[in-house]
C-alpha cells in the first residue's frame, strides 16, 4: 500500500492552482492523507478524485489572518484516527517537534485531540517544515509544504509517502522538481544551532 502525504497547500493563497507534480506523484496511490491549512476545500475533491482522501482542519480553514472560513467536506475533519493494513494513524494539522515539554508534547497533544495515544503513525503539518521523527515509539511524519518549504515564498517545496510492504512501514520526503519529484536532499537543510 502506497499512502501519500500533503500538508500546508495554502491554495490559492500561494498560488491559483497546485503544482501538476503533485497530481502526477499522486497518481497510483491507494490513499491521500492532507495534514491541514487546504485554504480551499475544493482541492480536496480533485485529490479524491485520485484516492480517498483525509484532511485534517489547519487554521487556514477557520479563518485566520482574515482567510474565508472553509465549509464542511467530507474529506475534512479536525483530526482522524485510521487504520491502514493493521497500523493505526493519527492525521491532524498541529504537533508539537521538537517538543516543548512538559505541556507541548507528542503525548499530551495526541490525548487531548484523541483520547489517547496509541499510534503507529502520526501524520502533521502546520510548521511547512519536513520531518520525519520517532517519537515514543510513534512515527511522526510533517511533509512539509508542496507550495511555501519551510514558509519561504512561493516555490517548489516537498510532499511525502508511506509505502507499506510485508508488514513494515517506510516514510520518505520527496522535493518537488520542475521535472516531478526527486527523494528529499537532507543534507541540504539542516537544523538551526
Amino acid at each position: 500500500m502506497r499512502i501519500g502525504l500533503i500538508s500546508d497547500t495554502h491554495i490559492p493563497e500561494a498560488r491559483a492552482e497546485l503544482w501538476p507534480q503533485v497530481y502526477a506523484a499522486f497518481e497510483g496511490v491507494d490513499a491521500i492523507l492532507h495534514g491541514g491549512d487546504i485554504h480551499d476545500v475544493a482541492l480536496l475533491d480533485t485529490f479524491t478524485a485520485i484516492a480517498p482522501t483525509w484532511a485534517a482542519r489547519g487554521n487556514g480553514e477557520d479563518g485566520s489572518g482574515g482567510r474565508p472560513v472553509q465549509p464542511d467536506h467530507p474529506s475534512l475533519k479536525e483530526s482522524w484516527d485510521l487504520k491502514f493494513e493493521g497500523f493505526s494513524f493519527g492525521l491532524l494539522h498541529e504537533l508539537y517537534i521538537p517538543e516543548i515539554p512538559p505541556h507541548l508534547t507528542v503525548a499530551n497533544t495526541l490525548e487531548r485531540t484523541f483520547g489517547h495515544k496509541n499510534f503507529d503513525v502520526v501524520v502533521y503539518g502546520d510548521s511547512h517544515v519536513e520531518r520525519i521523527d520517532s517519537v515514543g515509539g510513534i512515527l511522526c511524519i510533517n511533509p512539509g509544504s508542496p507550495t511555501y518549504p519551510r514558509n519561504l515564498d512561493t516555490q517548489l517545496g516537498t510532499i511525502g509517502f508511506i509505502d507499506i510492504e510485508h508488514g513494515e512501514i517506510k516514510a520518505t520526503i520527496w522535493q518537488l522538481t520542475d521535472e516531478g519529484v526527486t527523494p528529499f536532499n537532507w543534507n541540504a537543510w539542516r537544523e538551526p544551532r
